[in-house]
């Protein structure tokens, strides 16, 4: 089920085709053809599903492309079966397309940063109603990094077999090829930069929504912590009421092949730049406690699947996602200096680490 990889190859309009297989899908190239000539549309690759046809994985930009200026990315359906995060996604990318056809103050804010969309990540896993990718394999455990403590069984990663959940793959293989393509997307169009955040939206099994920040494979704190106290300090200062956990991923649990880790670790070999790579885990018991039912479905147990359920879920995530995409634009107002950097990271450590 491999596929040939054709990162960066730039799609005309006349060549999308509407693919009513997957309604995510179908929506994105929906959204591609309203934007038109304003976005910046690649076909990455061809994801082989199997008797499910081949399906393009795309990623849309739009802002200023001068590596000058700070972006931001939005990530969904890394996991086929957590539908809710290409949603949240493609609402966002939905509610700027529209905007730029009326919304001046948006062009003006498009002069300062760039804004990278890559709505869903694991097309041929929402196909086949799986976590994993069409090889079993789960993104989110693949890439090459082992944790540096045991990690839970299974949850933590595993090489035994794609039969058996969190598969990572072969030991010694190269990525799955829908990694290498949102690597290959985060290195051009994120790492390039002095500043990006991005934001991975996902549905996880508890009762409230969590941000998480690296690491996943060490408790370790990450060397940007100062800079999340701050975007933390901000939201909260903004945002008071919101509903988010922030916290690093690692007070949860370690695992194994973490992608964000991997592209974070990247990111700091460069010295100076600043890479925030969040992950949005939204509470789907928060939906299951209001209809046990969908306990008994495998989609049920991570998406909401009463229709007005799911648009005050997209409505309950938009400001975070237009507040992440404000912070990016004026990152230079709120990350600290020198002095107030000490200050940021002695508080996080109470905070994170106590």
């Amino acid at each position: 089920m491999r596929a040939k990889v054709c990162l960066r190859d730039r799609v005309p309009r006349h060549c999308i085709v509407t693919h009513s297989a997957i309604p995510e899908l179908t929506q994105i190239e929906e959204l591609i053809e309203a934007g038109g000539s304003r976005l910046e549309t690649r076909r990455l690759a061809e994801i082989d599903a199997g008797a499910g046809g081949r399906f393009p994985l795309y990623s849309i930009a739009f802002g200023n492309p001068d590596p000058a200026v700070p972006a931001i990315g939005f990530f969904g359906g890394v996991h086929g079966l957590e539908r809710i995060g290409a949603d949240v996604v493609i609402a966002y990318l939905r509610h700027l397309i529209m905007r730029l056809r009326w919304d001046g103050i948006l062009h003006r804010q498009l002069e300062s940063v760039r804004l990278v969309f890559m709505p869903l990540v694991n097309p041929g896993g929402m196909w086949l109603g799986t976590r994993a990718n069409p090889n079993g394999v789960d993104l989110m455990r693949n890439a090459p990094l082992e944790a540096q403590t045991s990690v839970p069984p299974l949850l933590g990663g595993q090489r035994i077999s794609a039969r058996l959940p969190w598969y990572r793959g072969r030991r010694d293989e190269a990525m799955e090829l829908e990694n290498r393509a949102l690597c290959e997307t985060v290195k051009t169009e994120l790492l390039s930069r002095n500043f990006s955040i991005a934001l991975d939206c996902h549905s996880g099994f508890g009762l409230k929504d969590r941000i998480w920040f690296p690491y996943a494979h060490t408790r370790t704190p990450l060397p940007h912590l100062a800079e999340i106290h701050a975007l933390d300090e901000v939201l909260r200062q903004t945002h008071g009421s919101h509903p988010y956990i922030i916290e690093p991923q690692s007070l949860q649990y370690l695992a194994h092949g973490d992608i964000w880790d991997y592209l974070h670790l990247r990111a700091c070999q460069a010295e100076g730049r600043i890479f925030l790579p969040l992950t949005l885990e939204m509470g789907s018991w928060l939906w299951v406690k209001k209809n046990p039912r969908q306990l008994f479905s495998r989609h049920g147990i991570f998406n909401p699947q009463i229709a007005h359920r799911q648009q005050r879920v997209l409505r309950r995530h938009l400001p975070l996602l237009d507040f992440l995409s404000r912070a990016a634009c004026s990152q230079h107002l709120w990350i600290p200096d020198a002095e107030a950097r000490a200050d940021h990271h002695a508080r996080a450590m109470a905070k994170w680490y106590p």
